[in-house]
């Protein structure tokens, strides 16, 4: 059997491998998750996945450090970041717990109409059927807890195929998984090229895809899937922030600089477009620049480091691409601008760069963030929603009718005030509008997706 090599990020160095798995066999893990399914004799209860889903939370702790570092050095973020990671993991599971207590149907009122007396009716929820999850590098261990714990939750068969640069954190959750008590059957790690990936999640027995990762493919696997089959589609942005002139800039340097700078700009809400009032764009643009140029570069398993590596050393050529291209066309760099290593790039702020730049139109998904100056409001919201992108946005002001503004006018599913656009906790909703996503993540939502209703309706 043939292997995939992982690396760390950092130093390309070999750091484990899983191994591939061809089509052959994920066509028995879908005809055995897909006749699992179809005989209703095979569902576990609810209390039998809580106990695995509970033990499960409770591996996690004790291997706490030991997944951290793992998450450092396959994906390159920071072991400060990596632990936070963890933690959310260890919540998500718990959440998935708390979740099912909210899995629940309700009584429809059939006398409303003559045509509808002497019935009563309620609805229950029953799982949807078998998963195929694909997940992104950026958070190998949150985002696949995200995908795979809410289809244990609610007892679905679930297929989960992990970035190939990131999955050694994957296996290592349906690990636990299984020492946790969850029988192979119910969960399958597959590793495999993009061709028998496509097969996969096409197939007429997956009856749910989950996705995360980049547009271009996610649309374009969207089209193809089998009639029938439900999916969610989480994809990136280039997520803008409005500066009002009232806003407290000491306070929100620090936040900005974490929303764009964190895990390198790896982070599909990652601060990217800063619009400020034109008085104050060059003087915000220095404060974070200099916040900027002394984070610590270096290798994600260091503790001193706050920035890592890019996932591969082309995306390290992409982004300097990028800001070359924006520097050509008269944007000042007003720190970074430089490739420190082929696999990092120095925290950079940008200011100014033209709309049509593709810093100014596409994600970067690096270490930049974009400072514009605005002498209008409305033209700065009308600038923030052009784009063909729309997830999570953000204002710093201490207006209450500017932030309210901001919060009905900006095209986003959520609209941060006072914080930084990557805020997220993993109880709320979490979506892309038009191409930057389909359908809402979430642990609740993405359990209320891997079921469905069933109506029972009953004469008397």
């Amino acid at each position: 059997m043939s292997q995939l090599e992982v690396v760390n990020p950092f130093d390309q160095k070999p750091i484990g491998s899983v191994p591939v798995t061809n089509w052959e066999t994920i066509d028995q893990y879908l005809e055995v998750a897909h006749r699992l399914f179809r005989n209703r004799k095979n569902w576990m209860p609810s209390y039998r996945r809580i106990e695995i889903l509970k033990k499960t939370a409770k591996i996690m702790e004790d291997r706490f450090e030991e997944l951290a570092f793992q998450i450092a050095n396959e994906g390159g973020k920071p072991l400060i970041d990596a632990r936070v990671e963890v933690t959310r993991a260890i919540d998500g599971v718990s959440l998935c717990i708390k979740e099912l207590s909210h899995m629940a149907g309700s009584e429809i009122p059939m006398d409303l109409t003559e045509a509808g007396a002497g019935r009563m009716a309620f609805t229950t929820r029953e799982p949807i059927g078998p998963v195929v999850a694909v997940s992104a590098f950026n958070h190998p261990l949150n985002l696949i807890v995200h995908q795979v714990a809410p289809a244990v939750a609610v007892g679905c068969p679930v297929l989960v195929k992990p970035a190939k640069d990131t999955p050694l954190s994957c296996k290592s959750f349906v690990d636990i998984l299984y020492e946790a008590g969850l029988p192979e059957e119910w969960c399958r790690f597959v590793t495999c090229d993009i061709p028998t990936a496509e097969k996969m999640l096409t197939d007429r027995r997956v009856a749910f895809f989950s996705f995360i990762g980049s547009g271009n493919i996610g649309w374009m696997l969207r089209s193809k899937l089998a009639p029938g089959t439900r999916c969610a589609l989480e994809h990136g942005g280039v997520a803008p922030v409005i500066i009002d002139k009232n806003a407290d800039v000491e306070a929100m340097i620090p936040s900005l600089l974490k929303g764009g700078f964190y895990h390198s700009g790896q982070v599909c809400v990652s601060v990217q477009r800063v619009f400020a009032p034109s008085s104050l764009a060059e003087e915000i643009g220095m404060a974070l620049a200099d916040g900027a140029s002394k984070l610590v570069v270096g290798n994600a398993i260091e503790e001193i480091t706050e920035c890592g590596p890019l996932i591969r050393p082309r995306e390290v050529d992409r982004v300097a691409e990028w800001i070359e291209e924006a520097k050509s066309d008269g944007t000042k760099i007003l720190c970074g601008g430089e490739k420190l290593s082929e696999t990092t790039y120095a925290p950079t702020v940008l200011l100014n760069p033209p709309a049509e730049a593709k810093v100014s139109k596409n994600e970067i998904f690096g270490p930049a963030v974009c400072v514009y100056g605005y002498d209008d409001i409305d033209a700065a919201i009308e600038t923030s929603n052009a784009l063909p992108f729309a997830f999570q946005a953000s204002v710093y002001t201490k207006n209450l009718d500017t932030a309210m503004k901001c919060v009905q006018e900006l095209d986003a599913t959520a609209v941060m005030v006072n914080d930084h656009t990557a805020f997220r906790v993993d109880w709320m909703p979490f979506a892309g509008r038009r191409e930057s996503g389909y359908n809402t993540g979430g642990i609740g939502y993405t359990m209320h997706d891997m079921t469905q209703d069933k109506m029972a309706v009953i004469k008397f």
